[in-house]
């Protein structure tokens, strides 16, 4: 099925962190979203990947999304070679997505930085003729290019180069986040203390989103950057 937005993350709670909300937002809105995570996080030290599949199933319900799939590529030991993009090259070119959202260039966890440079080409080699590909069909696919492609941020305090507004849906960002109890904050849990699980790194997501908020003159917002300069019809659509 063709989408208007398709968000990859290198795990499968990256989305939730980074653009949780927006994605709530453009569901609300009437957009249709699919969601891709690359690897299935059986690195983390905290849950089973069948216990995580199981998370990403309802934290994509929770948010609205068409689809979530899983490329299954190797958690901890991501790579950005061709094999890996050909499978997101084949993605693009099914659902022809407008907007893309991945990964910052760069953050904590070197995986983000790999998944953000392999989406990145794979959305350019896509948009090749020669490039060749096939569907699930058995069909030769035809070239596709997103007309945008926009980064959430995660850990790092990175600079974005522009903010949604998610005030009415930080409630359905913090339960999406929430579906992956096995990551998050739990104080009855006995498994291994992680930076993610921590109360502070719980408290900082919804603090992170109202500061975001604070500048742009709302409750609670997201940052992105942008791969290009950013282009206004007319200076009254900026808010």
């Amino acid at each position: 099925m063709q989408v208007d937005i398709l968000a990859f993350g290198a795990h499968p709670d990256d989305v939730e962190i980074g653009c949780g909300g927006t994605i709530a937002k453009h569901v609300a809105l009437g957009h249709s979203i699919g969601l891709v995570d690359l690897t299935r996080g059986e690195m983390g030290s905290r849950g089973t990947v069948l216990l995580r599949d199981a998370e990403a199933v309802k934290a994509a319900q929770i948010l609205g999304a068409s689809f979530r799939i899983n490329l299954d590529l190797p958690d901890g030991r991501l790579v950005n070679d061709f094999a890996s993009q050909q499978r997101i090259i084949e993605l693009l070119r099914l659902h022809k997505p407008r907007i893309v959202l991945c990964n910052a260039p760069r953050d904590r966890h070197p995986d983000h930085g790999v998944a953000s440079a392999m989406v990145v080409e794979a959305c350019f080699r896509a948009g090749l003729h020669k490039w060749e590909s096939v569907g699930e069909d058995s069909e030769a696919q035809q070239p596709y290019r997103p007309e945008h492609i926009y980064h959430y941020i995660q850990f790092y305090d990175l600079q974005a180069d522009f903010t949604v507004d998610i005030s009415d849906f930080i409630d359905v960002k913090m339960d999406s986040l929430a579906a992956h109890a096995s990551q998050f904050y739990q104080p009855d849990s006995d498994a291994p203390d992680t930076l993610i699980s921590s109360k502070w790194f719980w408290d900082s997501l919804r603090a992170r989103s109202a500061e975001w908020g604070r500048v742009m003159g709302v409750s609670h917002a997201e940052g992105f950057i942008a791969t290009r300069r950013i282009g206004l019809d007319s200076l009254f659509a900026l808010r």
